[in-house]
C-alpha cells in the first residue's frame, strides 16, 4: 500500500523585525487578515487557506480511516456505552422550586428544568438545548439562570464556536421566549436580586470583554455600568451569596480589582473594593454582616483569607481569618449563613473545611491516595447543607448533600457507568519524579491491576501547566478505553498549574516557563525508570496551552515518544504575543510576557517557541486539532506549526492536522459527537504506538 502523499504547503518568507531581532516566517500566509470575521462567518475564509485546510484534514482522513476507522466506532462506542443517556443531575433547591439539567436518550444537549421542591412531578421545562440545536452543525450554552423571583430564565447560546453568545429570555408565566436578544455578548451575565436588572458583558470587534451594561430584565435600553479600557483584563459579574451586592470582577492572572454595587440601589454607580496593584489577586463575598476575602497580599503565596466589616472593604480594613500557611493552597469558599466552607489543596489532593458562624472548625478529607475534591454551590444562603463532589481516578463521581453542623453526610448520587465499571480492577498510584532542579513533580497513574511494570505497557502521559490550572485526579470514562487496552495513563503535575500551590504556578510562567517542559521530560523518565514505560513506547498528549507543551517536548525529546497529540495547540507563541489584534494577546503577557516590549521576554518566548524551535531533528508521529472558529488558540496555529514540521522533520514519521470547520476551542458542541474526537485521538495513539503508520 503507497502511503497517502501530504499537502504541500507554499512557503512565503515574510520578515519580522522586532526589538532589534528579526524572524522569518514561512507561513504566515496561512493567516487570513479577514479573521475577525471568518469568526462569526468561517465561509468568508480566503479560498487558497480553506482549501489548503481541506486538503489537510483529507490527508489525514486518507491516512487514518482505513487502519482506524474501525478502531475509533470501538472507542466511541464504549466511551458512550460508559454515559448514561437519560442522567440528571442532583437538584438544586431554591424557594418553592428544584432545578437541574436532565438529558434523554440520544439527546446530545440537556434540557433545563425545575419542579416544585422535593417532588418528582410537576416538571416545568426551562430551556430544552436539544430542540434549539436542531439544525446547527455547533450549538453552545453558556451561563444560563432563572431570576431570583422565578420568572425569567435566561440563557446565552454560542451557534459558531467563536464564543460571541445571544442571550435570550423566557417567561415562566406564558413559556414565551421574550423578543429581546442580547448580542456580542460574553457567556456570563446575572441578574441582579430584585430580579429587575440584567447585568451582561459586551464582546467587542477584537473579542474580548470590555463593557458591562444594565438593562431592565423585560427589555430596554442598555445603561453602561463599567468599561475596561485595559486590553489585558477579563470581566465578570455576579452577586454575593447574600444577595446584598452585585459584583463585577475585573482581572487577569495576577492582578484583580472588584467593583460593588449594593443590591438595594442596582443602578447606582459601582465602587471599587481595593484598587487594583499588579501581582496582588483577590476575590471576595458578603458573610451577613462582614466582608470574606481570598487573597495572596502581604506575601500570602499560598492565599488566605481576610475579613472586613467597612462598607468598602478596602485593603486598609482587612484582619487575618485564617492566616497564610505556606502548602496550604487556599483555592477557594463558600459562604453560607451559619458557616464558612473553603477548598484547600495539600500536595495535589484537595479538602474541605467548614468553619461556623460561631467559632470552630473540621475537615473533610478522604484517604485515597490520589483524589479530588470540589464545592458544588447551590442557590441557598441560609441553609446548613452544602453540597460536594468526590472522585479519584478509580472511583466515578459522588455527590454528597453535608450538613455543615451534625457533620452528617448523604450520598445524593453516584455516577452510574451503564456499561459497568468495578474499580477493584484498577490501582492509581501518586509517584514524585525529581525535577533537573531538585523539585518533586507529581504522577498520577491508572492502570489495571495486573499491568506489568517492566516497561512493556504502552504509556499515555498527559500535562497542561499553564495559568495556575491544577490536574485534578479525576475519574474519566475516556481514559478508560486506553486503560482497559492495558495502557498506563499518567498525568504530569508540572509547574505552570497550581497542583501544588500558587508557588508552583509562578514556577512554572515567564522566565520560569521552561520548568513546565523539562518537568514534564522528569516524568517521562521516572515513569520508564520505575518500569511504567520506556522510550519510544510512550505517547505524549495535551491540548490549548498543553498543546505548547507537546510542541516543547517533541523539540527538546523527540526520542522519547512513539507519538504526540496536541489538541488545539498553542504553538506560536511569539508571533501570537506579537500581535495586539487577537484576543487573548495583552491579557496574556503576564503569563508569557510582552515581547513587544520587553526584550528579554522576546528572548525567553523565541527559545521554547514550539513553532520558532522547529528544527532539522526525527519528529516522532505528530497529530494536531483545531477549530476553525476558535477564538483562543486560531486555526492557524496548529496549521503553521504543521507545516514546518514536515519542512524539517528527518523522520519519515507522519504530520498530520485535522480541523473542525465547525467549531471552536471545545471542540464539537455535543456530548457524544465530542467523544468521536476523542476516540480520533485515542486510535491515533494506539496507531502511533504500534507503528502502523510504518505500514501505511
Amino acid at each position: 500500500m503507497t502511503r497517502p502523499t501530504p499537502p504541500a504547503a507554499r512557503r512565503e518568507p515574510k520578515s519580522i523585525t522586532q526589538l532589534g531581532r528579526t524572524r522569518v516566517d514561512d507561513y504566515a500566509w496561512m493567516k487570513d487578515e479577514n479573521w475577525k470575521d471568518v469568526l462569526r462567518d468561517p465561509k468568508v475564509l480566503r479560498a487558497d487557506i480553506r482549501e489548503h485546510l481541506d486538503a489537510e484534514n483529507a490527508y489525514t482522513k486518507a491516512l487514518l480511516d482505513d487502519p482506524t476507522k474501525p478502531l475509533q466506532d470501538a472507542l466511541f462506542a464504549e466511551m458512550k456505552g460508559r454515559i448514561k443517556e437519560d442522567d440528571s443531575s442532583v437538584p438544586a433547591s431554591d424557594g418553592a422550586w428544584d432545578y437541574y439539567v436532565r438529558y434523554e436518550i440520544g439527546a446530545e444537549h440537556p434540557v433545563h428544568g425545575r419542579r416544585p421542591r422535593g417532588r418528582t412531578d410537576g416538571e416545568v421545562v426551562l430551556l430544552d438545548e436539544e430542540a434549539l440545536s436542531k439544525g446547527k452543525a455547533f450549538f453552545q450554552v453558556g451561563a444560563a439562570h432563572h431570576s431570583p423571583d422565578h420568572r425569567l430564565y435566561a440563557w446565552a447560546a454560542d451557534e459558531q464556536g467563536s464564543e460571541y453568545y445571544t442571550i435570550r429570555l423566557k417567561d415562566l408565566a406564558t413559556g414565551e421566549t421574550l423578543p429581546v436578544e442580547i448580542e456580542s455578548a460574553y457567556g456570563d451575565f446575572t441578574f441582579s436580586p430584585d430580579s429587575q436588572w440584567l447585568f451582561w458583558i459586551w464582546r467587542d470587534e477584537n473579542a474580548r470583554p470590555s463593557k458591562v451594561f444594565r438593562r431592565p430584565a423585560r427589555g430596554g435600553e442598555d445603561t453602561l455600568v463599567y468599561e475596561e479600557t485595559d486590553d489585558g483584563m477579563f470581566l465578570g459579574v455576579g452577586t454575593t451569596s447574600d444577595d446584598s451586592h452585585i459584583v463585577v470582577h475585573v482581572g487577569n492572572q495576577e492582578t484583580t480589582e472588584i467593583w460593588l454595587i449594593p443590591a438595594a440601589d442596582p443602578t447606582r454607580p459601582p465602587f471599587v473594593a481595593e484598587p487594583r496593584r499588579v501581582g496582588v489577586k483577590y476575590e471576595l463575598d458578603h458573610w451577613t454582616d462582614r466582608w470574606i476575602i481570598r487573597t495572596n497580599d502581604d506575601g500570602a503565596l499560598d492565599f488566605k483569607l481576610a475579613t472586613s466589616t467597612a462598607e468598602i472593604p478596602a485593603k486598609s480594613t482587612w484582619t487575618d481569618l485564617v492566616p497564610h500557611q505556606p502548602g496550604h493552597y487556599v483555592t477557594g469558599f463558600s459562604a453560607y449563613a451559619g458557616h464558612l466552607v473553603r477548598l484547600e489543596r495539600v500536595n495535589a489532593n484537595d479538602r474541605i473545611v467548614v468553619m461556623a458562624r460561631s467559632g470552630g472548625e473540621h475537615e473533610i478529607i478522604f484517604d485515597e491516595e490520589a483524589c479530588a475534591l470540589s464545592l458544588s454551590g447551590g442557590y441557598e444562603y441560609d441553609t446548613p447543607v452544602t453540597r460536594f463532589i468526590y472522585q479519584s481516578p478509580t472511583t466515578p463521581r459522588q455527590w454528597f448533600d453535608y450538613d455543615m453542623a451534625s457533620r452528617e453526610r448523604t450520598l445524593r448520587k453516584t455516577q452510574e457507568i451503564p456499561s459497568g465499571h468495578d474499580p477493584a480492577r484498577y490501582v492509581a498510584r501518586r509517584l514524585m519524579a525529581k525535577a533537573a532542579d531538585g523539585a518533586e513533580v507529581p504522577v498520577t497513574v491508572l492502570m489495571l491491576k495486573d499491568t506489568p511494570l517492566d516497561g512493556s505497557a504502552p504509556l499515555l502521559l498527559y500535562g497542561y501547566g499553564a495559568y495556575g490550572h491544577a490536574m485534578e485526579p479525576s475519574f474519566s470514562i475516556r481514559n478508560l478505553s486506553l486503560v482497559d487496552r492495558g495502557w498506563i495513563w499518567a498525568t504530569a503535575h508540572v509547574r505552570g498549574g497550581s497542583d501544588k500551590g500558587w508557588g508552583w504556578f509562578l514556577d512554572g510562567r515567564k522566565e520560569k516557563k521552561p520548568n513546565s517542559f523539562t518537568d514534564f521530560i522528569a516524568c517521562a523518565e521516572h515513569l520508564s525508570a520505575n518500569g511504567y514505560g520506556k522510550a519510544g513506547r510512550m505517547v505524549a498528549y495535551g491540548g490549548s496551552a498543553g498543546g505548547m507543551l507537546m510542541g516543547a517536548i517533541a523539540n527538546l525529546r523527540p526520542d522519547l515518544w512513539a507519538g504526540v497529540i496536541a489538541a488545539v495547540p498553542f504553538v506560536d507563541v511569539l508571533n501570537t504575543m506579537s500581535d495586539t489584534t487577537l484576543p487573548l494577546t495583552p491579557p496574556e503577557w503576564p503569563e508569557w510576557g510582552n515581547p513587544l516590549e520587553d526584550a528579554a521576554a522576546y528572548d525567553t518566548i523565541a527559545s521554547y517557541s514550539p513553532y520558532d524551535q522547529v528544527s532539522a531533528l526525527p519528529y516522532p508521529p505528530v497529530l494536531a486539532t483545531g477549530g476553525l472558529s476558535d477564538p483562543r488558540v486560531t486555526y492557524w496555529e496548529p496549521q503553521k506549526w504543521v507545516a514546518k514540521l514536515r519542512q524539517f522533520s528527518t523522520s519519515d514519521a507522519p504530520i498530520l492536522l485535522k480541523i473542525n470547520m465547525e467549531a471552536g476551542h471545545g471542540g464539537a458542541s455535543g456530548r457524544f459527537d465530542f467523544l468521536k474526537e476523542i476516540a480520533l485521538d485515542y486510535a491515533f495513539a494506539i496507531w502511533a504506538m504500534d507503528k502502523g503508520w510504518e505500514q501505511a
